[in-house]
């Protein structure tokens, strides 16, 4: 009798937590500015310079057509296009010196090696040397694999302008194509829509601040100010400091949906997924050990806790002979939860433009985002495995 409280109670509790994380993953994403694009809305007077820098390490598979909807772009003004390219050791630069020859706008900023007096991590070195050469009054920092529409610079730099901010970061679409990514980015975009909440991050009295790296929008005096990517060069997860250094020194940090106009497809594979999240889950919060640790807690009670439900009351009420109302019970329960997770999946999927794909494997999907968050912890701390594109973050001894 008391396993079966005790499952019950375990149950319940996995109830309370999915109601919960709906209610706040509503509220943030409620709450949130969108970035969108209309042509009946007044046109700025004059539309300032702009840079885009695009750091780019091994990305054959995607440099063309990240430079090719930049140039796409609907501005007034010619874009200058930066790649820089961070010692490539596939068709990178061949490619990207291509774009650069056929196109004026677009510039080729072959990567020195990284200087030993300081520590360089992840891509700051790159964005630190193609920022060096932007001339554009706003720099616009994205990554490699994301596309961007026709509109999305003109209306972020409008959008820029009108609420005066210094950092303008939008969080793009999330473009899944992997059967791992199907699993783990719905789950972890909600968890960042959760923990980093729209509201909080663009409230200047209140000292959460976020920044999504593949698309961070500066002023340039802005970026000149707080020290730009060398401010941060240590920093794996750059684009949070970056925030927290724009709203440290009172400036004005803007955070907003643009899922109709920016998409990135993070990762290609389980293997580049699990390397990317891994090198950023526990720095994203800060290495907050017990913060981490709860939040693999949280997601294995709200997404594998109801099928470890179903499992139980099924075996219960098949193998016992004597049925004690314990195993329907748990099954009700059970239930219940897994029909509040469909909500939470649904909602999420409608938020975020996604299809509802694979949510019956949620159970997986919270194995695998805890033992992402668990894995960061041992990498960040050890330095064992701890890389990004097969580069080294740990510090040498």
């Amino acid at each position: 009798m008391y396993i079966a409280i005790a499952i019950l109670f375990t149950l319940f509790c996995s109830c309370v937590a999915i109601a919960i994380f709906t209610k706040r993953l509503e509220d943030s994403i409620n709450s949130a500015p969108v970035l969108t694009f209309n042509s009946q809305d007044r046109p700025l007077e004059v539309y300032p310079s702009i840079s885009v820098v695009i750091p780019a390490y091994n990305e054959e598979i995607n440099i063309r057509d990240c430079v090719q909807a930049v140039l796409a772009s609907e501005y007034p003004q010619k874009i200058e296009v930066i790649i820089a390219d961070d010692r490539s050791t596939d068709r990178t630069r061949a490619i990207a010196a291509e774009l650069a020859e056929k196109d004026f706008p677009v510039k080729l900023v072959d990567v020195p090696n990284r200087p030993t007096d300081k520590i360089w991590r992840g891509k700051n070195w790159a964005c630190a040397q193609g920022a060096e050469r932007a001339t554009g009054e706003y720099l616009l920092f994205i990554d490699a694999d994301v596309r961007l529409e026709p509109q999305a610079i003109a209306a972020s730099i409008s959008e820029a302008i009108k609420t005066k901010s210094d950092l303008l970061s939008c969080a793009p679409q999330i473009v899944c194509g992997c059967f791992a990514e199907w699993l783990v980015q719905p789950i972890m975009m909600s968890a960042i829509a959760i923990g980093f909440d729209y509201n909080a991050v663009n409230d200047p009295n209140d000292k959460t601040a976020f920044a999504a790296g593949m698309f961070m929008l500066f002023r340039h005096d802005t970026y000149k100010k707080i020290g730009g990517h060398t401010a941060v060069a240590s920093e794996p997860v750059e684009d949070i400091e970056l925030a927290r250094l724009v709203k440290g020194q009172g400036l004005n940090l803007r955070f907003m949906l643009a899922i109709a106009l920016v998409k990135v497809r993070m990762y290609q594979s389980f293997a580049t997924l699990w390397e990317g999240w891994t090198k950023n889950y526990y720095m994203g919060s800060q290495k907050n050990l017990f913060g981490t640790l709860y939040s693999a807690f949280v997601l294995l009670l709200i997404f594998l806790v109801p099928w470890i439900g179903i499992i139980i009351g099924i075996y219960l009420f098949t193998t016992i002979p004597l049925k004690t109302g314990w195993e329907m019970g748990i099954l009700l329960l059970s239930f219940s939860a897994i029909a509040l997770q469909f909500r939470l999946r649904k909602s999420s999927a409608e938020k975020f433009q996604q299809p509802l794909r694979y949510w019956w494997l949620g159970w997986l999907s919270g194995i695998l985002v805890a033992g992402i968050a668990i894995t960061s912890i041992i990498k960040t701390e050890t330095g064992w495995g701890w890389t990004w594109r097969g580069r080294s973050l740990a510090l040498k001894k």
